[in-house]
Formats: structure tokens, C-alpha cells, sequence
């Protein structure tokens, strides 16, 4: 029966999805779909979990045909593709009561029976499509457009826990907390505490933890407390969501994730029907999925901000060397506007270009002359520049994708 081919596609992947769903909460399996998910984010909890069944090393996907007219790339042969669940609603028109468009009142016939009109209204409805991730695929190279990483030294990790802190609706502090937690949210005080002194990685894993938990597990003081019988989510399960954002958003940055555990997740999930799981991922996918998008566009501001500021000091440096040795600078300098985008970049990129600024205020600062004190206020300006020790954060922009 050829008219119910794509109804029995749909009910045989949205079957696979049901089993996956119960067998999802083993310890690998959800940080595989975890992992998944930081990748694709934007997509629905179905399909995240239909692509972290079927490939859950996939990191873009597309249709056969648009790899070929977008990207320029062809399947390779024999690839078995990824199938996932399209939205293709359709325009149905039906008879409805008609109202008084004032007053929304139904509207009657002399007889006593209600007046009709067709109205065109838009039916939900699925089919399956089949997709490809890029590494089943050959050809032109894909373009890094959308891609920016930030290496792992101390000014760049200062930017992103700063977009933490622009991202969190709630002060973020650092403290010497006695009780050896390493973060916590007060649920009266509303802010988090961060413990002190701790690695940097450790410090944005902490932090994105108990911003999962102001997230999902506020306590608003003008709600009414649960009703007898209703479910109130227990310890365990806040850990779980909160860990599981967590994981996903650092994940999604190349954070290392090494010392999360999921240990306990069949326990939390023994005994739950598969609504209150899908109920709970479709909770963890939704904070995720917000937290990531307001986190990518504080890194905008934050990259803008920082462009704007080296290109302010520029001028100053272009300025107050012309100033220092005009005729030494008249010498070196022929394209005035060359040199200020030269000074930008090597600010930007705080390598030994802007150290060797530095070198060369401090040298007049040293001599004590009527520019000292203008130097060593640039040398300040500079330092926030630099690149200090690195460490093991990497942020990605990655390539916005949205639902096939």
C-alpha cells in the first residue's frame, strides 16, 4: 500500500526512538548522546538521539543533494546515510463556526444553527529523511566560516568566564568555601560561589555547573509550594540535569570532560516511563541549547570589545611614538594608517611584537624623562594583551545548523 509507505517510515524510526529512549540511560550511552547533543544543539531531542543511535562520532550532517550543490562534496559510495525525522506540515481546509471578529461570539442563523466558514488550517505532521555526516563524504574543503577558536591562555579564558558572568542572571563570585564543594548556589542569597584558587578549567566547569543549577533548580519565593502528590525532583535528579548541561556545554566548547561521571544515571532513571524520561532530556537539550546560544553571542560582544579597545590603543601608540621621535618616526612610518592596523594585530595577537612595545615603553619609563609617565600608563594599557600560561580551553563557534 503505497499511501502508507511514509506513515510505516515514521512509525518504525519513532519505534527506534521509544527502545533507544530505555536503553539511552546506561552510563556510555548517555554521555554519547550528550555528546552528540553539544554538537547539535539547535536539533530536536528526537533527532539528537536518532543521530547519536545511528553515528554518535557525527559532527555536521546534511541531505545527499546539498552536500553536493552547498558544499561542493559528494557521499562517498556505500555510505549508509543517518535517518532522522523532518517536519512537512500541510495546509488542510476544514468548516469551522464562524464568531464576530469583535466580540469572538459564534454566530447564528435565523433558523438557530450556527453560521460556517472554510478556514486553511496548518497540519503537524513527519517524514523520514536520510542525512550524511561530512566525514562520509569527499571534496572541496569546508569553510571555517563561523569557526573561531580561543586558545587556552589566561586573557582568553578571562573573556569566556567573563561571557559566564554576563550569561548568568546572578552574581558569581569567587570564596574560600570551607566545606570542600567547589561551587555552590545559594538558593536565599541568589549568587554562586565559586571555590578559589582553582584550575582554570576546573573554574569554568564549576561555574557552568552551578549556572545549570540556578537554571533549572531556582527556588522562586513568589510560587507556591507543591501540592500534595506532585512530583518534586529529588537531589539526585538536579545533579543529573545540572551535570548533564554541564557536560553538554563543555562538550560543545572542547572543554576537557574527563572527570564527569554518569555513574548513577540507570539508578535515576530505573522505574520512569518513557514520557518522564523524554521529559527530562527534553529539559537537559532545552537549558543546553539556551545556555550555549546566550554564551556564543557575550563571546561576540566580548571579541568586538576587545577589537575596539586594541584599535583605540593603536592610535595612542601610533600617536605617542610620533610625538616621542618625530623624526625617528617620520623615518620608519610612510603609510600612517598601515602602521595603526599593524599595531592592532600585534596587540590582538600578544606575541612578541607587543612585548616588544612593552620592552621599549619601559626603556623610557626607565630614563625618567618627561614621557615616562605616559608610557608606563600605555604599558598598563598593553598587558591586558598578552598571552599568559595556557591552558586547556578551547571555545568553538561552530557552524549554525539547523534541522533537516
Amino acid at each position: 500500500m503505497p499511501q502508507n509507505t511514509q506513515y510505516d517510515r515514521v512509525k518504525e524510526i519513532t519505534d527506534q526512538l521509544e527502545d533507544g529512549i530505555a536503553q539511552l540511560f546506561e552510563s556510555d550511552q548517555y554521555m554519547q548522546w550528550l555528546t552528540t547533543m553539544s554538537r547539535f544543539h539547535d536539533y530536536s531531542l528526537n533527532n539528537t538521539i536518532l543521530i547519536a543511535m545511528q553515528k554518535p562520532d557525527a559532527t555536521l550532517v546534511a541531505g545527499y543533494t546539498a552536500w553536493q550543490k552547498q558544499f561542493g562534496r559528494q557521499v562517498n559510495k556505500g555510505e549508509k546515510a543517518i535517518r532522522i525525522l523532518a517536519p512537512t506540515p500541510y495546509k488542510q481546509k476544514v468548516e469551522v463556526d464562524k464568531t464576530d471578529p469583535n466580540t469572538g461570539e459564534i454566530l447564528m442563523n435565523p433558523d438557530g444553527s450556527t453560521q460556517k466558514e472554510v478556514q486553511e488550517i496548518l497540519r503537524p505532521a513527519f517524514k523520514v529523511v536520510s542525512v550524511f555526516d561530512v566525514s562520509q563524504t569527499e571534496g572541496r574543503e569546508l569553510p571555517t566560516l563561523g569557526v573561531n577558536e580561543l586558545t587556552g591562555d589566561v586573557q582568553q579564558f578571562e573573556m569566556f568566564f567573563e561571557a559566564l558572568k554576563r550569561t548568568c542572571p546572578v552574581p558569581m563570585e569567587f570564596e574560600s568555601i570551607t566545606s570542600g564543594a567547589k561551587g555552590y548556589y545559594h538558593q536565599v542569597e541568589r549568587r554562586i560561589a565559586i571555590q578559589e584558587n582553582m584550575s582554570q578549567v576546573q573554574t569554568i566547569k564549576t561555574a557552568i555547573h552551578e549556572m545549570a543549577h540556578q537554571k533549572l533548580h531556582a527556588i522562586d519565593p513568589d510560587k507556591k509550594a507543591p501540592e500534595a502528590g506532585q512530583d518534586v525532583l529529588t537531589r539526585n535528579g538536579k545533579e543529573v540535569e545540572a551535570e548533564s548541561v554541564a557536560y553538554t556545554i563543555c562538550q560543545h566548547y572542547g572543554i576537557d570532560t574527563s572527570d564527569y561521571s554518569f555513574a548513577y544515571i540507570a539508578g535515576w532513571s530505573h522505574g520512569k516511563e518513557t514520557p518522564e524520561l523524554k521529559a527530562s532530556l527534553n529539559t537537559i537539550r532545552k537549558a543546553a541549547s539556551e545556555m550555549i546560544s546566550e554564551i556564543d553571542g557575550h563571546i561576540q560582544e566580548l571579541v568586538a570589545e576587545r577589537d575596539a579597545k586594541a584599535e583605540e590603543l593603536a592610535v595612542k601608540l601610533d600617536d605617542f611614538a610620533e610625538t616621542f621621535d618625530p623624526y625617528g618616526y617620520g623615518d620608519a612610518v610612510e603609510d600612517r594608517e598601515a602602521a595603526v592596523i599593524q599595531l592592532k594585530a600585534d596587540l590582538l595577537e600578544g606575541g612578541n611584537a607587543a612585548q616588544g612595545m612593552i620592552d621599549y615603553l619601559q626603556e623610557i619609563v626607565d630614563d625618567g624623562d618627561e614621557y615616562a609617565g605616559t608610557a608606563s600608563l600605555l604599558i598598563a594599557q598593553i598587558q591586558p594583551f598578552m598571552k599568559k600560561e595556557a591552558m586547556t580551553v578551547t571555545v568553538e563557534q561552530t557552524m549554525q545548523q539547523t534541522e533537516a
